[in-house]
């Protein structure tokens, strides 16, 4: 064993950005602003490529979802190959508000789509971009307790889940892990925070 340099981690803090291929300027822009809602928020050439533009759009938690667009690049609808190596789909946050519309919202377009897709945690659809893409709109069936985060949730829903055997992360896990999540951070000035039936009638 050759002696090396020590290894370290190269520590991620959240994704900064998604680039993606378009087509041109305008199919982005109706798609990413006019069918998804998200703001058309900067515009340069792409500076690799003179033959291109660069477009940003804010896909609602100030990260940056970006499309290289050539005027000669007409859209195709085909779906996107899903080899080894690369993108099967992406996937961007909804509230239930909104997740309970977008079935009727495609269908108004002529978009074919999954239709709701119960995932235990949450729900999901699923649809092509006008370029093939698979798209996915995931909603959460959950908000995580304040200070937490929802991968806070899933990782304990998760060792709960194995913990009882069961297949896959559903409601019950995730109402357990919030529970644990809040009894672990949270102060209280009972001795006794375990679960109690304040209609059933006492002894005296």
């Amino acid at each position: 064993m050759t002696d090396g340099p020590e290894l370290r981690k190269i520590q991620t803090q959240g994704v900064h950005h998604i680039t993606l291929t378009g087509a041109n300027r305008q199919t982005s822009i109706d798609f990413w602003e006019g069918v998804l809602g998200m703001p058309f928020i900067f515009d340069q050439p792409n500076l690799d490529d003179p033959n291109e533009g660069h477009l940003y759009f804010d896909p609602g938690d100030g990260r940056l979802i970006t499309i290289f667009t050539n005027e000669g690049r007409r859209p195709d609808a085909s779906p996107v190959p899903e080899a080894v190596g690369s993108l099967h789909h992406l996937a961007l946050n909804v509230s239930q508000a909104t997740f309970w519309q977008v079935a009727e919202r495609l269908d108004a377009r002529g978009v074919a789509h999954s239709g709701p897709v119960d995932r235990g945690f949450m729900d999901s659809i699923y649809f092509r971009d006008p370029l093939g893409l698979r798209m996915e709109l995931a909603s959460y069936r959950f908000e995580p307790p304040e200070g937490s985060r929802h991968a806070e949730v899933m990782i304990e829903a998760h060792r709960i889940r194995v913990a009882r055997g069961d297949h896959h992360i559903d409601k019950a896990h995730l109402a357990d892990a919030i529970e644990l999540i809040v009894a672990r951070g949270q102060q209280s000035l009972s001795d006794e925070r375990g679960a109690r039936n304040p209609y059933a009638p006492r002894r005296r």
